[in-house]
Parts: structure tokens; sequence; C-alpha cells
């Protein structure tokens, strides 16, 4: 009774293995062999998984300890059949109970132990790749300079590719100010307009601040684009964008914005442009004045005159002109008319001396009340105010009144007012009225004996006739009674000095000519004229060597006059040069081939030099053959194009199709046309070249620069 009633002591933390204990008892041994209850618990160790429990101050070893056997007791513990089937349990229990560190294992990892070497090398080096760190992430600046890079290189699509997938999708990166100026900026250079503003607008949701670059990129984009008057229209409303939040720009974005009304043909914007520039604190310099240049230009018809008088007011105002402004003034010669002669002898043969000086000393509070000339911080901003009265008139809500013939007597401080006033100019269907109401029909009163008719070619002038440039500030108006009419460009360079003028006034100014100089030189002057064959003497003293354009611009003069062997004559100088005929000089050598024997020889030799006829060259034969009404002409031409595989463009298309079809009024029952005999058999050739031929699509002008979809990220 002692003995259980101690052992039950011992068994209390126990009790829940009762059941067990139960199920497993174990076989009873005589009192003599009883073990004692510390040892029956260390053998019951391996199946409960308890710790140990130590007495009498005797410490006990958790691993592989043996226990010494009582001096009558057998060193195996007898077990029935049961106890053999758990004689190893939990003996796993002893391996781990001491450990305190584990490896993790996966199933992948215990599967790997059963495969080949070589598919656990290969799933090993996949493991490593996908186990491997990601790679650093890249700046912002880092994909500007790559942007930057890649727009140099004529890669704009790459360049927007990067930005909008790599750097904002992928590793969403937020832009900055820089990121969206360099890819405006390219957009701008290739006229990309709407996709320059798509970059400002998201620009502007991610509340990213534009620059003065920014602006100078989108004003430039919009000078650039195909369509000037989406053009016109985008800079208007960023301009009056500017303007609401008053925002004032730098002298490199105001001639941006200058450039894009110019361009678009909005010369009254211009003036307002540079009244603006004016007010901000900046100085017109010549680039400004060559930007107005550029306005003047696109105004075809009274362009020659709008130069003249801005050319004027620049020299004023002490500014230089460039040889970029020489060029644009030859432009001008080129391309724009001088408008109304009287007109324009009245604004270019006045005598502005008086008012320049009054200008110069400020006496101009009172001109015409305006507001403007009261609060005028300087001189040049009412020289701008004035000077876009002479290029556009008085307003129509202007009384009549106002419009005074100049005083000759000397001036006034009273009197100034009134000659502002006959500064204007005179606008709309009543000029030509209201100056002959204003004296100016007494030209006619000078006898006519005495009025010496002045053509373009100085060479027949008499010694003591004297010329005026109407590029200088003060015109000498001796023995000149008004301007002719001037319809030529050598016309309008004879009032100009003709081309040793030019050449003077250029080294007045410590101008050095270019070879674009030379060329637009070559364009303007009287064809087959001493001064046309004096050229290449000029450019050698200038030191200018001639290229290819040069000669282009001679060939096609002369083919213009239908001079075709003079055309051909200018090949072995050309040669002599070092140069090679293009695909341009044949195009212009083709104007002159008006024959069906000139045009086909001209082919021919194309083909001799190793160059295919382009559309251009086939056009302006179609042209030739078509004003000629020569049809068996147009046949052999359309046949040489299918040889040749060269797809027609959408102006031989027009050609072709205007040369098919019967003169308005004809009857070919009715009357025989000679010319027209042949008609019919090339209408039905060329209705079947129609159904082989292929057309050329022209493509957009931003095809090129859009994102596709099958673009690589590798790219």
């Amino acid at each position: 009774m002692r003995l259980c009633s101690s052992l039950c002591s011992y068994l209390a933390p126990f009790r829940h293995l009762s059941t067990f204990m139960r199920s497993s008892p174990v076989r009873a041994v005589s009192p003599r062999n009883v073990t004692h209850p510390r040892n029956l618990l260390f053998w019951n160790h391996g199946w409960t998984g308890l710790p140990r429990m130590v007495s009498n101050g005797q410490s006990c070893d958790t691993e592989d300890r043996q226990i010494p056997a009582s001096p009558g007791q057998d060193s195996s513990v007898p077990s029935s059949g049961n106890e053999t089937d758990l004689e190893g349990f939990g003996e796993r229990g002893r391996i781990y109970s001491s450990r305190r560190f584990f490896r993790k294992s996966s199933p992948e990892l215990q599967d790997s132990r059963h495969r080949d070497t070589e598919d656990q090398d290969e799933e090993e080096t996949e493991r490593l790749e996908v186990r491997r760190k990601p790679r650093r992430r890249n700046t912002t600046y880092w994909y500007f300079l790559q942007c930057k890079k890649l727009i140099k290189e004529d890669k704009l699509a790459e360049a927007l590719h990067m930005f909008e997938t790599q750097m904002v999708k992928e590793e969403r990166l937020i832009p900055e100010e820089y990121n969206y100026t360099v890819l405006i900026g390219g957009c701008g250079r290739v006229g990309y307009l709407k996709k320059a503003f798509q970059l400002y607008n998201d620009m502007k949701k991610r509340a990213v601040t534009p620059s003065e670059a920014t602006y100078t990129a989108l004003f430039n984009a919009c000078a650039e684009t195909p369509w000037k008057e989406s053009g016109l229209q985008f800079a208007t409303k960023l301009r009056e964008e500017l303007t609401s939040k008053n925002i004032h720009l730098n002298l490199i974005a105001y001639h941006a914005m200058l450039k894009a009304f110019a361009v678009c043909s909005d010369l009254k914007a211009c003036f307002d442009v540079l009244r603006e520039i004016v007010h901000s604190g900046h100085k017109m310099n010549v680039e400004t004045f060559s930007t107005l240049m550029i306005g003047c230009i696109k105004d075809t018809e009274n362009g020659f005159r709008y130069l003249l008088q801005i050319w004027r007011e620049m020299l004023k105002l002490g500014v230089k002109p460039d040889v970029k402004s020489y060029n644009l003034l030859l432009r001008a010669t080129r391309d724009c008319g001088l408008g109304d002669p009287a007109v324009a002898s009245r604004l270019l043969l006045a005598d502005e001396g008086e008012v320049w000086q009054l200008n110069q000393r400020g006496r101009f509070r009172r001109v015409k009340g305006r507001k403007e000339a009261r609060s005028s911080k300087n001189t040049t901003t009412l020289v701008v105010g004035l000077l876009e009265e002479q290029l556009f008139g008085l307003a129509s809500d202007q009384p009549a009144s106002y419009r005074v013939s100049e005083p000759k007597a000397e001036l006034s401080d009273e009197t100034l007012p009134k000659l502002m006033e006959t500064q204007n100019l005179l606008s709309g269907d009543g000029q030509e009225k209201a100056l002959v109401s204003q004296g100016v029909h007494s030209v006619e009163l000078v006898p006519r004996n005495q009025i010496l008719p002045i053509d373009s070619d100085s060479s027949e002038l008499p010694e003591t006739a004297h010329l005026p440039n109407l590029l200088d500030v003060q015109v000498d108006k001796k023995n000149i009674v008004s301007l002719g009419t001037v319809a030529t460009p050598p016309d309008r360079l004879a009032l100009i000095g003709y081309l040793s003028g030019i050449l003077n006034k250029m080294k007045e100014d410590s101008v050095s000519p270019d070879i674009k100089t030379f060329t637009l030189l070559a364009e303007v002057v009287e064809p087959n004229s001493q001064s046309e064959s004096s050229l290449l003497a000029l450019m050698e003293e200038q030191g200018v060597r001639p290229d290819i354009s040069f000669f282009n611009t001679f060939i096609r003069k002369k083919s213009k006059l239908g001079d075709l062997e003079g055309a051909k004559a200018l090949l072995p100088v050309l040669v002599k040069q070092g140069l090679s005929p293009t695909l341009h000089t044949f195009c212009n050598l083709a104007i002159a081939c008006r024959k069906e024997r000139d045009g086909l020889k001209l082919l021919h030799d194309m083909k001799m030099s190793g160059l295919t006829p382009n559309v251009n060259v086939y056009s302006t034969l179609i042209n030739n053959a078509t004003k000629q009404l020569d049809y068996a002409y147009l046949t052999k031409i359309l046949q040489d194009m299918a040889r040749n595989q060269v797809r027609p463009n959408e102006v031989v298309l027009r050609q072709l199709e205007f040369a098919v079809k019967y003169p308005p009024k004809f009857d070919k029952y009715k009357s025989k046309n000679i010319y027209l005999e042949k008609i019919d058999g090339f209408r039905g050739y060329y209705y079947r070249w129609l159904n082989f031929m292929p057309a050329a699509e022209t493509p957009h002008p931003w095809e090129k620069y859009r994102i596709k979809s099958q673009v690589s990220a590798t790219e």
C-alpha cells in the first residue's frame, strides 16, 4: 500500500495516459524485481516524449544513457507481442530533441533527388535566375539621355516607345520636366504637332511645370507642321493660355512664337508678338527682324514691299543685317510682288527723314491721341506701332478726314499728329481712288518725253542715269517719277541695286555671301545676261565653291525658256567642278524635252548613267506631252513606266485623267481634229494600264513617328 501511494504521487502528472496504459499493461513481476519508479519513468520516456524526472539531486542525461539493472534484474525488459512492435517507437525524437537549426525542405527539392543530373542542373540554373535580385532601376535622367540620343539619330518613334512603355508603364517612374521637353522638341522638329500637344497635356495632368524650353518646342511644332491652319489654331490657343497665366518668356521662346505666326501667314499677329517682346523688356535683334521677314514672304502679292519697309526700320534702329537677312530678301525678290505701284511709290519713295528725327527725340506723345503712345516705355514700341500702321493702313472705323496728304512744310509740334496720320497705308478697295484724290495722279502731268522707262538690264541705261536703291533709308529721288509695274524677279532685283548693288551692301555690312546667297541670285538675275555669266567668277572671288543645287538652278532657268541645248551645255561645266548629275538635274532637263525624240533620249541617257527615272521625271514629261496633245508620246511614256515599275502618284494620275478627257464642245463626228486623232487609242491603253499598274500610296507625314505595337522591348 505504501508503494502504491508513492507510485500514485509520481504518476499524478500522467493521468491522461491512463487509457494507453490500460491498453498496454505491464506484466507483473515479483516484488523483489519491481523496478524503481524513477527507472520506470525513464523507460517510458521513449514513447511519452516527456522530459525525464530527476530526483535526489542527481542529473539525468537525455542522450544514450544506459540504466544499470538491479542486482536481481535482467538487462532486458520483458514485453509481450505488442510491446515488440513498440520497441523502436519514439527513438527519432531523441535525435531532434537537442537541435536548434533545421533545413527547410520543399517538394521540388525532395523530388530532385530522384531526377537525372542534367535535368537537375537545368532546374538549378532556372532557380538561380528566378532568385536573382532585380536589376537596378534606371533614373529619369538616364531616360532623358537615352531619348535625346535616339532623337539625334532620327529615331523618334523608338524614343517615344522608351518613354511611354519602359519608363512610365514598366518601371513606373514619374517623368520630370526635361523628359517631356526633349520629346516635345523632337516632335516639333519633324512637325508632329498632335503628339507634341499630347505630351504637353499629359505634362499638365501630372502637375509638371513647363519651362521656357517647353514652350519654345511647342511653338516650333506649330511652325513645322504640314497643316498650317491647325498650327495657327494651336499657336493662338497656347499664346492665349500664356497671357491668361501672365507668363513672360525669354527672347528665344518669343522668337519661336513669332516664327509660328510668321510661317502660318498671320502677319498681324506677328506685330502683336513683336509689341509683347518690347513690353517684356527684350531688345529686338537681327533674329527678330529675320523672323518677321518670313511672315512677309508668305504674302506673295505685297511681300516684297512689306520686307523693304521692315528692312528700313531695322536699319533705323541700328540693327545690322546678317547673311540670313540677305537670303530672305532675295527670297522675297524671287517669290513676292510689290503690290500696287502707286501705293508702293508713296510709301517707298517718301521722305521720312524728318519723321525719324522727331521719333528719335521722343516727340510722339500725342500721335492720334492713342493711349498706347502715351504709356510707351521707349521709342521702340512706337516704331512697332507706326510700322504696323504703314503695312496695314488705318482701321475701318477711322474717319476719312484723317487721310491727308504729306505736308512739305517744316514740321512743328502742332502739326506732328497730322504728320503721323499721313504715314498710314490706305487699305481696301478705295486705295487707288484715295491716292488719286490726294494728288498721286499728278505724276501724269510730267511730259512723256522727259520720262525714261527703265527695265531690268542696267547695261542699256545712259551714263547720266542714277538709279535709287530702295534698301537705303534715304532714297535719292532725283529724276525719279514713280515706280512702274514690277512683275518679274529681275525687275525687283533692279530696285535693290542689281547684282553689284546687293554684293556692295553686303560688303558694307561686313557680311560674306554663302552658297545659298549665290543660288538665290542665280534665280533672280536676268537670263542670258552679263550678270548671270559673271556669277561663277564672283563666287571664286568670294571663295565659295558651287554645289549641285547651284547648277540645277541654272539648268532649270534655261529649261523653262525652252533652251535644251543651253541646259545641256552646263553639264560639262558641272563635271569640271567635280560634281555628278542627280535625279534633280535630269528632272530639270525634262522641262525642256517638249518633243518625243528629246524625252525618250533623256530616259535612255538616264539608264546609261545608272539612274532609274523616278515619278517626278515622268510627271514632267507627261505634262509636256499633254500640252502638246501628243498621245503617241504619252503612250510611250506609260510603257516605259511599266517597264521600270515606277508607280504613279496622285499628281501623275490627275494629269492622265485630264489627258484622256475630250475637250469641251468637241464632236469627233462633226469635225476632224488632227491633234485628237489618236486620243481613242490612248484612252484604251490608259484604262488597260490602270489594271496592271499599282499606284503609289502617299504616306502620312507622321506615320513613321507613331508608336507601333510590334516595336520590341529591346529597341
